[in-house]
Order: structure tokens, then sequence, then C-alpha cells
């Protein structure tokens, strides 16, 4: 299934981004090609230097601290080592998101990327931002309603539709029979419902029929450790899987489970390998997850950011919400693919997974 908004054919995760960038903007690089010095006229001098806002939605998902941030800074600096990057998280708050943006641009930023909190409430982050002549560029959440200069992630609709798919096909292979309970994420974030458009489209073409359906406040784990709490108590064994939109809620079901006792816990889907989710995987906890390696959107949206900061705005193969976009497909693991997916893609080592707690289940799998 894909959004009807989407208006080409997204780019594949392994392709590398092609995006027409001057070289470097130190003093140093200013002679070094014929794109540099383009790039040192069109600014006034090889040793310009920019500030570029990267701004972050929340703590509950560990991605943004221990991945994203570091990622988007190194490629900044890699580009221009005079650069600087304007950092926040808003720790799943809007109006601190809100406050966190104005500062940014009263600090005179050059460009503002923008993973939202509440898609709908960041619209007026972006025309504020747009009207002091600053670009914005969303960030793995789309903004509807107010059309950012750029947009890069991976097509969350698409993951919806992996993530659910793999599981009917796993159910049909065991010959399950029963129903699907579906966890998705935050209300407020508009990548949540092109996910859940996503699953709803694959999950009422199956066989299971949906047992009961969850909005994830804030994507927090507990509150859909509580909800699925609920529907075990309703359902029982008539709940044959379970699509959760991420690991943090995936892992709250699971912990759900757990709780009331339930051996063997049904297949539950995730998003995002976090270590965590790997490691359930491995231990047969949980079913499968999305691998979707930051460095490829993190490094993306450095190098848009460092184009519009040179005024070289990139061309888009794709627009979603009437905005310019870049979008990655990302790929699906399980227990069958994890070793190649993740360890031999370099995404973790063996050290960060096979824990003393998991290191029997990482040599049953034949990790070593």
């Amino acid at each position: 299934m894909r959004s009807t908004r989407l208006q080409t054919t997204v780019l594949a995760a392994s392709a590398a981004v092609t995006l027409l960038l001057a070289a470097g903007c130190s003093a140093d690089d200013a002679g070094g090609s014929d794109a540099a010095a383009s790039a040192g006229s069109d600014e006034g001098g090889g040793g310009e230097a920019f500030q570029i806002a990267f701004l972050m939605p929340d703590l509950a998902s560990t991605r943004y601290e221990q991945q994203d941030r570091p990622l988007f800074e190194a490629k900044i600096a890699e580009l221009c080592p005079d650069c600087e990057v304007v950092y926040s998280n808003a720790d799943a708050d809007a109006a601190q998101q809100q406050q966190q943006a104005d500062s940014a641009l009263a600090q005179g930023v050059d460009v503002l990327v923008l993973d939202p909190v509440d898609s709908a409430a960041a619209a007026g982050i972006v025309v504020n931002a747009q009207s002091q002549d600053v670009p914005v560029i969303s960030y793995d959440r789309p903004i509807p309603d107010a059309p950012a200069d750029y947009y890069v992630s991976f097509d969350n609709e698409g993951i919806g539709a992996s993530i659910a798919q793999s599981l009917v096909d796993h159910l049909d292979e065991i010959g399950a029979e029963g129903g699907i309970l579906q966890v998705n994420g935050s209300p407020t974030d508009a990548a949540a419902g092109l996910i859940r458009d996503g699953v709803s489209g694959v999950v009422d073409a199956s066989s299971y029929p949906v047992l009961a359906e969850f909005d994830t406040p804030e994507w927090a784990p507990p509150e859909a450790q509580e909800w699925v709490g609920g529907q075990i108590t309703q359902f029982g064994d008539e709940i044959v899987g379970v699509v959760a939109a991420n690991d943090g809620t995936g892992g709250g079901t699971i912990a759900a489970f757990k709780s009331a006792g339930t051996d063997p816990v049904p297949p539950v889907t995730g998003n995002d390998a976090e270590v965590a989710a790997i490691q359930r995987i491995i231990a047969g906890d949980q079913f499968n997850t999305i691998s979707k390696p930051i460095s490829i959107v993190a490094e993306a949206a450095a190098e848009i950011a460092y184009a519009f900061a040179t005024g070289n705005p990139p061309e888009a193969e794709a627009t979603l919400y009437d905005t310019p976009s870049q979008l990655f497909t990302p790929e699906v693991v399980t227990r069958e693919n994890l070793v190649e997916v993740i360890f031999d893609g370099g995404i973790y080592t063996l050290e960060e997974v096979c824990t003393a707690e998991y290191a029997d289940a990482c040599t049953e799998l034949g990790i070593q």
C-alpha cells in the first residue's frame, strides 16, 4: 500500500545519497575545487560558517541521543568544520520544542532541522522559520499542515506494511487462528499515522481480524504495556499476534504478556532495531523489527541542510504532503536474517548485543 500523497517511487536504503553539495566551507578548503570556489563566492568567501539547528522530539526512543545526534553532528563536521550544530531535545513536550525553535532562530541559525513532537503544532515552527527566511528540513516525521522546505525519512507507510506482512506471513505459516492487536504510535505524530496506514492495509486484507487498536500517547512503552495488559484480560488466547509500531511499544507489549504469565508470548513486531529489540529477537521474545541504519537519514539530513545553507538546495525525487522529499526503504529483521543484517551489516557489534544475559541465546543462534 502507498499513500496517495507519495508521488514517486521511494529510494532504496542502499542507494547512495546523491546531492549537489558545495565542498567544505572552511578557508583551508576554499581553493580545493571549483565547487568549493563556487560555494565560497556565493557566500562571500570560503571561510563562511553556518549554524544549523537540529531539534529532536523525545528521550523515550534511545536512538535520538545515541545515534541521530552524533551521526548528524559528525557529518556536518565533515562537510563544514567551522559550522555549528545547535542541538535540543524536547523530551516529548511540544511547547518546549516551540521554545527551542524560537531560541535557535533568535541565535540566527541558517537552517532548522526539525523532528516534531507534535506534527500539527510543528506547523507553527515551520511558518515562523520561513517568515525569517530560514529553511526547514522536516526529519523523520512529516509536517502535513505547513510544507517544510524538504523532508528526509524512511518510508513510514512502507515500514508499517512490511512489519505487518512479515507477521501475517508467519501466522499463515504456523496455521494460527485468532486475531491481532494493533499498537500504533503517538496520535500527534504524522509518521505514526503513516505506519498505521501501512499496517492496516495489510492486516485488513488478511484473515486475522483486529481485536482492538490503540494509539500510544507519546510512544510511551508503559502506556502500551498497560493497554495490552487490559486486552490480554479481555481476549486471552484469541490474540495470536501483535503489530506494534516500534520497538518501544513492542517492548511494552511483550512486558504485558510476560506479566500476565503468557508463555510463549505471541509474535510481536517492532521498528527501529534498537539494541534491546535485537536482544529480544535473539531470545525469541520479539518476532521482528525494522533495520533503519540511522546513518542513512542522519547523514542525508546533514547534507541537505548544508546544501540549503550554501544556497544549493537539492532536487527531490519524491513529494509527500506537498514537500520535496527523500525517502528510504528499510529492511525487516527476524531471527532468520538477523546475523546478516545486524552483525555482517555492521549495525551493532557482538559486544553491544551479546551481553552476559543474552550470551547463551546468541550461542544458540550461532552468533559468536
